[in-house]
């Protein structure tokens, strides 16, 4: 079967063509990195109106670069939340339209599932497995059992991860995106010479907190005088070790609590932009071996919203139940994935 999958949510324009064998055969992705730099972060209505203006022109360019025609999709998936609602509409829209106009399946998927089943695209990974989702809008461990089957064991508790960086980053001047300023300028930092909080190191549980972090880099900055390029990058540096270590003392009580519920031996995915980290995966791997866990990341493309894991995620959907979602699906600000977990205050509501 051939998906066209649809992702909107966020400041990602993109269109994908991909095969249930897993197969990408288009994956056409437009950021709006220039759009929101001015302003230091995403601007919901900025983003809405460039998903409008692009959305069309990329769904056309994935099918030629797949040579395909929309005669010849199956199933066609779209984003339906959680997200800046207007981006959400624009894509979930534009996928009912296209459905309809071609008599094809229409499936509102989860973006949040999309990272969760993304991994899979490569052969390999089976049910169930440690997720830890990290972006700008999420941060949560989640145990996935199967498709449309979460447990989630901890999330944040204020502020997601990806926030925290794009923050600093604007705080220190950095640029944005956040998480690539950061990581860059921290190359050549001394991650010793700020003393940093650890949030939430050495507590129980699996919940994350990065709003403390954050006002400690603040007043770290604010108290240099002449701020140099150097005390830029020690501090970019003290920043991301911290974030790094608080993130291995969650997962490391999510891998025990993990390895406790699910005998066998246990997988660790990586997802979200935030995984592209490379400080955050290897303090990842070197814990994983420890716990004897096997780290799982999806290539770095896969990490950032893409339209490939949304199509996979409406193919592994499909699998199932073939069952598509009625046109009047009604897209979602927000959508868990455990819709039994207890709500959490800040980012963690999100999810």
């Amino acid at each position: 079967m051939l998906a066209l999958g649809i992702e909107s949510s966020c400041d990602e324009t993109a269109a994908a063509l991909v095969r249930d064998d897993g197969t990408i055969l288009a994956d056409c992705v437009l950021s709006q990195f220039e759009d929101h730099r001015a302003y230091g972060g995403v601007v919901p209505e900025i983003a809405a109106r460039a998903h409008l203006d692009h959305i069309d022109r990329l769904i056309e360019a994935a099918l030629t670069q797949a040579n395909v025609t929309l005669d010849q999709v199956d199933l066609i998936a779209a984003t339906g939340g959680p997200g800046l609602i207007g981006g959400v509409i624009v894509g979930v829209t534009t996928g009912k339209a296209l459905a309809l106009a071609a008599g094809k399946p229409f499936l509102a998927v989860n973006h949040l599932e999309g990272h969760a089943l993304s991994a899979r695209l490569a052969p390999g990974l089976e049910f169930p497995y440690l997720l830890l989702l990290v972006s700008g809008g999420h941060c949560q461990l989640l145990a996935v059992e199967g498709v449309g089957r979460y447990h989630r064991l901890g999330a944040t508790i204020d502020d997601a991860a990806g926030e925290a960086f794009d923050k600093v980053a604007k705080l220190m001047g950095l640029g944005y995106p956040g998480g690539p300023a950061v990581e860059k300028a921290a190359k050549g930092g001394d991650p010793a010479r700020f003393a940093l909080p650890r949030p939430m190191k050495g507590r129980p549980g699996c919940d994350f907190s990065f709003s403390g972090l954050k006002n400690a880099v603040r007043l770290a900055w604010t108290a240099l005088e002449s701020p140099t390029d150097q005390d830029r990058a020690d501090l970019a540096a003290a920043f991301q070790t911290a974030v790094a270590e608080s993130m291995a003392d969650r997962v490391k009580n999510a891998l025990t609590e993990f390895q406790a519920r699910y005998p066998g031996p246990a997988k660790l995915v990586l997802a979200g932009g935030v995984a592209a980290n490379q400080a955050l995966r290897e303090r990842l791997s070197t814990l994983a071996a420890k716990k004897g866990a096997e780290l799982v990341a999806p290539p770095m493309k896969l990490c950032t919203d893409n339209a490939a894991m949304i199509a996979w995620a409406g193919l592994e959907r499909w699998k199932i139940d073939q069952t598509a979602d009625s046109l009047d699906f009604a897209p979602r600000p927000r959508w868990p994935l455990d819709p039994s977990a207890v709500k959490l205050p800040g980012a963690g509501v999100k999810a």
